[in-house]
């Protein structure tokens, strides 16, 4: 989108506000500083680390009419740098994160479509990934119920490359083809509990070029169970269907304990499994599950080694960690360890198994709140690999692994109208 036609939907959806209910703008600024050590993946011999400067710049606009609410969200995603200081155009243009409309039939029900975030429970399967400066979010149909105990979503997506005249002769790889799902919701007294079923289909070429559809599934539960000082939650989802021709099964289960030691202090004491595939299985069977849509940053270490663009239909993972957590006034801290060991057997280069110990992280980040609208957030993070891991990484003889990182997250309400 042009600076011009965005001025231009900008004053047009300002003079519409005196005849509106709700209209409010809001603008987010983020810039993030990152030194990277091995982040992601283990840094080799002959690598060394880097440091970059990535900024979110966010513009919100909101508008709410009798049944009709709507949101657009313009945002432009860089590098400090990697446009110059005179420059005609800029580098990634203003992309579009949200374009919604919701229209409610009623109480009861109503409907979303358009460009929009899908995000439930603890975002395991579902999320925006608001760590990414690009977030994610999802061109969908949303259809909701809520009632005083239940939510029902039942939503649909179908996704192409372009407005084709023929189908084309190449397979569409972008992301998934069309996906179906269903989230309910129920929540009574100190239990919330939710199952969900989704069904993705993806595009892939095979040996003779001919364009198949596979369809892979998605289903289970979160639950949680609060009480004063301390609560706890479970989840438990099977991944099932075909990929790439291969037929699927696959699970993922996991488990909190939260306690609240003071007023200011939480301990959490969790254990997450994610199936994988010994390395010495010829079958043709897939067992390693995939997170699909997931906040993944959020799980299993922040640096980032598992499922975040990477580890896909591996040897799996256990993932045992503690969370510490202290609030103190406009303070926030975390120290949360990790203890990571594969799931599936690991061979090394003579096919002789492998410890299944993979590593441990240690991640610690800190939080400042400025004033309302501006908040400092820090992070250390280090990874203690082993053999295993080396092996897996393809890194023989890797260096000491770790990430450091700043950010500013500045979020101020420019404009408000009822």
């Amino acid at each position: 989108m042009s600076p011009q036609k965005l001025l231009s939907t900008l004053f047009f959806l300002l003079g519409c506000i005196a005849y509106s209910q709700e209209f409010d703008a809001d603008i987010q600024l983020r810039p993030r500083f990152e030194y990277r050590n091995g982040y992601k993946n283990l840094l080799k011999e002959n690598e060394s680390s880097t440091s970059f400067i990535s900024q979110r710049s966010r513009l919100n606009i909101n508008f709410k009419k009798e049944n009709l609410v709507t949101k657009l969200s313009l945002q432009n995603i860089r590098t400090w740098g990697e446009v110059p200081t005179i420059a005609i155009n800029d580098k990634n243009g203003i992309q579009v994160y949200e374009a919604w409309a919701q229209y409610a039939f009623d109480s009861k029900w109503n409907a979303r479509v358009g460009r929009q975030i899908i995000s439930y429970d603890n975002q395991r399967i579902f999320g925006p990934i608001d760590w990414l400066q690009q977030g994610q979010s999802h061109d969908a149909a949303v259809v909701k119920f809520k009632n005083k105990n239940t939510n029902l979503d039942i939503g649909f997506a179908l996704n192409a490359s372009a407005e084709n005249l023929v189908a084309p002769a190449v397979a569409y790889t972008t992301t998934y083809k069309n996906m179906q799902y269903a989230h309910y919701n129920f929540a009574r007294n100190n239990l919330n509990m939710s199952l969900l079923f989704l069904n993705t289909a993806y595009e892939y070429s095979n040996a003779t070029n001919d364009i198949n559809l596979d369809y892979k599934q998605t289903f289970g539960t979160f639950i949680t169970y609060k009480k004063t000082k301390w609560n706890t939650d479970l989840s438990l989802y099977q991944q099932t269907g075909k990929s790439n021709g291969n037929i699927l099964n696959a699970i993922n289960a996991a488990i909190n304990f939260n306690y609240k030691l003071t007023n200011n202090l939480q301990a959490t004491i969790g254990y997450e499994y994610l199936s994988g595939k010994d390395q010495d299985d010829s079958n043709s069977k897939l067992r390693s599950f995939t997170p699909l849509f997931g906040t993944n940053h959020a799980f299993n270490g922040l640096m980032d080694y598992f499922y975040v663009g990477n580890h896909i239909n591996n040897v799996g993972l256990k993932d045992a960690y503690l969370k510490l957590s202290y609030n103190a006034q406009k303070w926030q801290f975390a120290l949360s360890p990790h203890l990571f060991h594969a799931a599936a057997k690991v061979l090394d280069e003579s096919s002789t198994k492998m410890n299944s110990n993979l590593g441990s992280e240690i991640d610690f980040t800190t939080s400042f709140k400025v004033q309302k609208d501006i908040v400092v957030q820090a992070g250390y993070s280090q990874f203690f690999a082993t053999k295993t891991l080396e092996s897996l990484k393809s890194a023989p003889e890797s260096k000491t692994n770790n990430w450091c990182w700043i950010m500013v997250n500045i979020n101020p309400k420019i404009f408000s109208s009822k």
